[in-house]
């Protein structure tokens, strides 16, 4: 095995929100931290991370312009969410004498095809070069989720006394709920508060991202803070009692988390998303329904509508089914309903990220599937 670390360039193109240059930057930041690669992380717009990693210049990862930047021999590529790699870049590729592992890291999803399609290649037709499609995944067959090695030391060592004193956070009364709220523009926010406001039980609502001044309404309290770190946002989950989550890898974290949540699926042409919806939910509610999901994924393949049947085979019209669907702008909330099952809902979080820990996480498993491809696992 060589004794130099690998060069590792990840290509990350901002689209209209923060997730892909979040999930970029957790990736480029584990591979360097606990693999020691040489990473360069190579975006197009890097504002993000001067609140989403504020420490990112006093890391080992060398962050540089996507279109500015030359092929200086990197063993692994990976290209985020197919974003398309400068056509210089790839040519210089095919000049190495080992042809580098090239990856285009695909976005998270449940759907059954995901793992049959995991680690596939496919030749560039002018190149000659093979790209291997990477698949995130929930289970065995595809490339895990992102989680570092000291996450669970950093929970263990967690302060919600000292979260709250350094944000200016309010303590939640005796009998009110703390709820986190990351949302898409297109949520449903007006009836959400509604609901809140006339809710037997109270509600503490956390909303990062936001300068509005705190407001109360009926049984609901509002509170804005600002853009918290990735480290800041795991410890906003892990305070409350129930996380509103969006995209990719805030869901992510809420599922290491074992709270309970309510995932906003990012939005796609018609409602193609709705059937990613559905089938994470034949999964994650009831966990280990193994004959459940199977009908369901069967359901799913077929397209079209029949993911309205797929709920209720999936998950029996249960109150978090709906719920979630609703907040997907597919129904009417009925918050009552849900949130007299929190309590199951917490079981069930903590059951799946039990589950989840089972398997690799995602930087473990890239990295293992590239070493084995250069010759050096």
């Amino acid at each position: 095995m060589s004794s130099l670390p690998i060069r590792c360039d990840i290509f990350c193109a901002v689209i209209d929100n923060f997730g892909d240059a979040g999930v970029c930057w957790r990736l480029a930041r584990q591979l360097a931290t606990e693999f020691g690669w040489n990473v360069r992380l190579l975006i197009d717009d890097a504002t993000a991370l001067t609140w989403l990693a504020p420490d990112c210049n006093r890391t080992t990862v060398e962050v540089r312009h996507f279109h500015k930047t030359a092929y200086s021999g990197a063993d692994v590529v990976v290209e985020a969410f197919a974003c398309e790699i400068p056509d210089a870049y790839q040519v210089a590729m095919t000049k190495r004498a080992l042809p580098p592992v090239w990856l285009n890291l695909e976005y998270l999803s449940a759907e059954a095809w995901t793992s049959t399609s995991h680690g596939l290649a496919s030749i560039h037709p002018r190149l000659g070069l093979n790209k291997h499609f990477f698949f995130p995944g929930f289970g065995p067959g595809c490339g895990g989720l992102i989680r570092e090695q000291d996450y669970d030391d950093r929970r263990n060592q967690f302060s919600a006394t000292k979260f709250r004193a350094r944000l200016d956070l309010p303590h939640a009364k005796p009998d009110e709920l703390s709820v986190s709220l990351f949302s898409y523009p297109s949520a449903p926010l007006a009836q959400l508060y509604t609901a809140w406001a006339a809710s037997s039980v109270p509600v503490l609502a956390i909303v990062p991202g936001s300068s509005e001044p705190p407001r109360m309404t009926g049984n609901l309290r509002v509170v804005s803070i600002p853009f918290l770190s990735q480290l800041e946002y795991d410890e906003l989950l892990w305070l409350c009692d129930l996380n509103f989550v969006r995209g990719e890898d805030s869901f992510v974290r809420a599922q290491w988390a074992a709270k309970p949540m309510v995932w906003q699926i990012y939005p796609q042409a018609e409602d193609a998303h709705l059937i990613k919806l559905d089938s994470f939910m034949t999964h994650y509610l009831p966990v280990g329904a193994d004959e459940t999901n199977a009908k369901s994924e069967t359901t799913m393949q077929q397209g079209g509508r029949a993911k309205d049947a797929l709920c209720a085979v999936a998950c029996g019209n249960t109150p978090l089914a709906d719920f979630w669907q609703a907040w997907n702008n597919h129904g009417a909330l009925n918050w009552q309903a849900f949130s007299t099952q929190l309590p199951q809902l917490q079981a069930t979080a903590e059951q799946w990220a039990g589950k989840l820990r089972q398997h690799p996480d995602l930087a473990t498993n890239l990295r293992d599937f590239c070493l084995w491809r250069l010759k050096l696992g």
